[in-house]
Parts: C-alpha cells; sequence; structure tokens
C-alpha cells in the first residue's frame, strides 16, 4: 500500500496517508530514540572513537557510550530531546507520506501516460525513488527548524543551556535571530533527498523480490501468516541500510551545522570547532580527523537506519490498514 495503485481497491485520502505517516512516526521515534542520541553525540565528536587512540574522546563505543551517558546524565538522557523529536517525527511522517502519495498519484496522471514503460509505471522502483526525492526535500523543508532545536537539546551538556524546547525557540531566537533555526538545511536536503528516494525505491523493490520467493510468495498457495509481516520489516531493514550508508557523510555534516552559536555548551564533551560554512566543515573534518571521521556515530545510525526504516514501513502498512477496517 506503499505509494498510489490505481489496481487497488483500497481507495484512501490523502490526508488519511498523512494520518498513517504521522503514526508511524511517532511510534517509531518512541522506540529508536536512544539510537539517535547516540549516533549526534557521536558525530559531534572532534577526538577520535576508537578506545586504541593516543587522545581518545568521551566516547569510543555504541555499549561504553550507553553506559556513560547513563551513568553521569540518567537514563532519561538516552531520550534527551525525545519531545521535539517527536514534534519532528509527526510532522516529518506527515507530511513525507502524504507527499509521496501526492506525487505517485501526480505521476501516475501526468508521466506514465508520456511514458508508458514499465520503468516509469506508478509501481516501478525508478517512480519511488523519483517521488520518494521530492517527498523527503519537501518534508525536510517543513520540519527542519524542529530538527534544529532537537539536535541542540540532544548535543547539550551540564549545566544545560536550555530547559526545554520552548526556552530553547525563545533563546534561539532572541540571540541568534531566524536563520539559526535553517543552521544545516543545505546538507540536510542534499542528504535527505537521495536517502528517502533510496529508501522508497530499494523498498519497492526488496518487498517485490520478498514476493516472489518461497516464503513470501503471492501466486497462488497459502503465505505463513508471519509472512507479510517479515517481509515489510525486512524489506524496510535493508532499504535502510543500504540508502543511509550512501549519503553518511552529508548527515554528519549537517549534524556539526546545527550547532553553530551553541558550541559553549558542548566545552564539556571536548575539544569545540567552529565551522563558517557547508564547505569548510567537510574539507576541515577531513583535514583534521581523517577521511573516514565522515563515517563517525556509523554504528549506532546503522542500528538506528535498520530499525527506523523497518518500524517506519510496518507501521504506516499498520495504520493504513487499521483505516480501511474502520472506513468499511
Amino acid at each position: 500500500m506503499i505509494g498510489y495503485d490505481p489496481s487497488s481497491e483500497r481507495k484512501l485520502k490523502n490526508t488519511q496517508h498523512a494520518v498513517a505517516g504521522a503514526v508511524s512516526g511517532l511510534l517509531t521515534r518512541a522506540i529508536c530514540q536512544p539510537f539517535d542520541v547516540l549516533k549526534i553525540r557521536f558525530q559531534l565528536q572532534w577526538e577520535p572513537l576508537s578506545r586504541n587512540s593516543p587522545s581518545p574522546g568521551l566516547y569510543t563505543g555504541v555499549i561504553q557510550a550507553t553506559k556513560r551517558i547513563c551513568r553521569d546524565e540518567g537514563l532519561k538522557a538516552l531520550w534527551k530531546g525525545h519531545v521535539p523529536a517527536q514534534y519532528l517525527s509527526v510532522v516529518y511522517g506527515s507530511a513525507q507520506f502524504y507527499s509521496f502519495q501526492l506525487l505517485t498519484h501526480l505521476w501516475h496522471k501526468m508521466i506514465v501516460p508520456i511514458f508508458p514503460s514499465p520503468w516509469v509505471n506508478e509501481r516501478s522502483p525508478v517512480t519511488h525513488f523519483s517521488c520518494g526525492s521530492l517527498s523527503g526535500a519537501i518534508a525536510t523543508l517543513v520540519s527542519f527548524p524542529i530538527d534544529v532545536v532537537r539536535t541542540r537539546l540532544v548535543a547539550q551538556g551540564e549545566p544545560k543551556l536550555y530547559r526545554g524546547m520552548s526556552h530553547a525557540v525563545i533563546t534561539m531566537y532572541t540571540t541568534e535571530g531566524v536563520g539559526s533555526f535553517f543552521r544545516g538545511l543545505t546538507p540536510a536536503v542534499l542528504q535527505t533527498a537521495p536517502l528517502i528516494g533510496a529508501q522508497f525505491g530499494l523498498y519497492n523493490f526488496f518487498i517485490k523480490t520478498w514476493g516472489h520467493c518461497k516464503w513470501g510468495s503471492t501466486n497462488g498457495g497459502d503465505k505463513p501468516l508471519w509472512s507479510p509481516i517479515v517481509g515489510t520489516l525486512g524489506s524496510g531493514a535493508l532499504a535502510g541500510l543500504a540508502s543511509k550508508t550512501l549519503v553518511y557523510p552529508l548527515d554528519l555534516i549537517k549534524k556539526r551545522l546545527q550547532i553553530r552559536g551553541f558550541e559553549k555548551s558542548r566545552e564539556s564533551f571536548g575539544k569545540v570547532v567552529v565551522y563558517k560554512g557547508l564547505w569548510d566543515c567537510l574539507s576541515s573534518t577531513v583535514r583534521e580527523e581523517g577521511l573516514m571521521s565522515l563515517y563517525k556515530g556509523f554504528s549506532p545510525s546503522m542500528l538506528k537506519a535498520a530499525s527506523t526504516s523497518a518500524f517506519h514501513f510496518a507501521f504506516y502498512e499498520f495504520a493504513l490498514y487499521v483505516q480501511v477496517i474502520i472506513s468499511q
């Protein structure tokens, strides 16, 4: 049920897809938030993540970082920034799936008649990649200010500069201006558009592949009861892993640019570096920390990407199914 399907008997309004996207975002965020906290902490650490380094940083691995955060800041710290993160997930999920459904419908009406090819029909991976990229860019633009606030709340140390989401918004606006809510927007869009496009395209590919294999066969015969669940979760996880690997460096650059003007509150975490912009951040990171530093936080990010993508698609499908049942 991902994307417009003219052959489907279950017709839902675009607003219902928006509701399903919001529900999916909310439930997924509640489960996966600790991975996001770890990823952001790793991405913002200038010092090496390896414990064997002559000058290791505060965090040296997923397990060590989890224990350290719980010891120093309490278990609740793994859900730091959870409230704005939930706002972000609900707004982003709603905008993403709403726009994706709308775009695939428009694709069916405007592109398919001009190029009647299996490669560009409304259910092809090419279509899902193209429409997914646009929906990712739209959702990013709509939700980006919330993402900046969320990143700062997660990134701050002790004593806290921001008491909460409202205080962070007011402080940022009065001390840094409206522009502070859009820092890192360029790498965010550059990263998110192909990321979401690849997620939708790869999910389409993997779910079709699952449908043609023995356990997920849809061509007659009885499928195991767990088949659609495993197919959705597995396809979503693989799509998330593959797509995130492709664009990960841009995610790191985005996070580092989002905390410009906020560096003082991170002094307790280690060295603080001020970047002038996208190119300065990219070149300085590679020059000072090495090429592989662009993949700092990769482990928790992969755990997050796999689980988030899997749950996103699964919860979205489930929310749509519930709405179909209610509307009957």
